[in-house]
């Protein structure tokens, strides 16, 4: 017996009657409840096959408190997150993540302060087991919005809002920011270059202040010249207008660390625009390794995160903290290497062990990320960085 395609939905009962078993068995069956032996439950799901049942998402979730789906929040506005590759490489594996688990995605935007009322509004009202929430800044309402509304949530990107540090502690998933902008500056220090400007993101995020942290490690000195820091934004525009501050302020420089790939290939643009060689006048070094950086004039030397994997392991975090009975699955972690063999002969391992725990104490290397998330405790996942070497520096 199969529904036609065009009469009534095949009902419960109907499941019921072709299986041979009562509705509540079914009901068990089909909702992922225990107790039912696996003679049966496969019963179940041939007859759920033939008839072409859908279980009631409504019941469903009346039965089983849970919803299906999961909140992405992103703190920035969608002209950021659609025109910068880095959000769409950690939604993919986020997307990528969930669906393996049967969860679907509900992505949400902060286009203007009063989105944060309709987000709260919406996270609080029961329609989502858990948020993954990331680029996040250091006054967002976001982490106490979860907070108050119970809600499950792992964040992308250290968190540095006030009482953050506070138990429970945050889970979330980053890369050694700070050890990656050391590697980045130290290269160029060992190719002699010696006036190096910094073209940083807003400092109202971690990961900014983090990677400035590591600009300032590699100089050895905590007050560098402020003539050559600049602020880009995180974004090409702001880095082709960073990258003239700076010429204009310190005409004497010779390398510039731009803190994303994006800020990079603005810098790259006006270098060229005022008739600067690369690297032989300037050397650039960016940070992240998306697709555009091996792309760049020249191919862009940069740190490598592995965005894609950082996201997968939000979404597997989160999964583990909804449901612990639940194994993560193995084999594909970011493994031993963390970022390494990107690159092939490029990379440079540079000095990439140095520090990833005393950035975030207390928290995972990337190596250890399953193992962490299949703890009684979850912790958070530092992953590694390592610098990619390409024509620009």
């Amino acid at each position: 017996m199969v529904s036609e395609p065009n009469g009534a939905r095949p009902t419960l009962e109907a499941v019921a009657a072709l299986a041979g078993v009562s509705r509540a068995t079914v009901s068990r069956v089909v909702n992922g409840g225990a107790g039912v032996r696996a003679v049966v439950q496969e019963r179940v799901h041939q007859a759920v096959r033939e008839l072409g049942y859908v279980p009631n998402s409504a019941a469903r979730t009346l039965v089983t408190r849970r919803t299906g789906a999961v909140a992405v929040v992103i703190a920035e506005p969608e002209t950021r997150v659609f025109s910068d590759p880095f959000f769409g490489r950690q939604l993919r594996g986020i997307s990528r993540e969930l669906a393996a688990a049967d969860t679907q995605l509900l992505l949400m935007f902060v286009e203007h302060h009063a989105d944060y009322d309709r987000i709260g509004r919406y996270l609080s009202a029961g329609h989502v087991d858990g948020a993954l929430m990331f680029s996040l800044h250091r006054d967002d309402p976001l982490p106490a919005m979860a907070e108050r509304a119970g809600l499950p949530t792992v964040y992308g990107g250290r968190p540095g809002w006030a009482d953050a540090d506070r138990a429970p502690r945050p889970l979330y998933v980053d890369t050694d920011n700070r050890d990656g902008a050391r590697q980045a500056v130290r290269h160029l220090l060992d190719r002699g270059r010696r006036r190096i400007a910094v073209i940083t993101g807003p400092l109202d995020q971690t990961s900014a202040v983090d990677r400035l942290d590591g600009y300032r490690d590699a100089l050895g000195t905590p007050e560098p010249d402020p003539r050559l820091i600049a602020d880009g934004g995180f974004t090409a525009h702001g880095g082709e207008r960073a990258m003239a501050e700076l010429l204009d302020a310190a005409p004497d420089l010779d390398a510039v660390f731009a803190c994303s790939d994006l800020m990079a290939s603005g810098a790259l643009r006006t270098l060229r625009a005022r008739g600067r060689r690369v690297p032989h006048d300037v050397a650039v070094v960016g940070y992240d390794d998306l697709e555009p950086a091996a792309w760049a004039d020249p191919p862009l030397t940069t740190v490598r995160q592995d965005v894609e994997e950082m996201g997968r392991l939000m979404a597997r975090l989160l999964l583990r903290l909804l449901d612990p009975r639940k194994d993560l699955r193995k084999g594909e972690e970011a493994g031993a290497d963390g970022a390494e063999g990107m690159g092939g002969a490029d990379a440079d391992s540079g000095d990439a062990d140095s520090a990833a725990g005393a950035d975030a104490v207390g928290a995972a290397e990337v190596t250890d990320a399953v193992d962490a998330a299949d703890a009684a405790e979850l912790a958070p996942v530092i992953t590694r960085a390592r610098l990619v070497v390409r024509e620009s520096a």
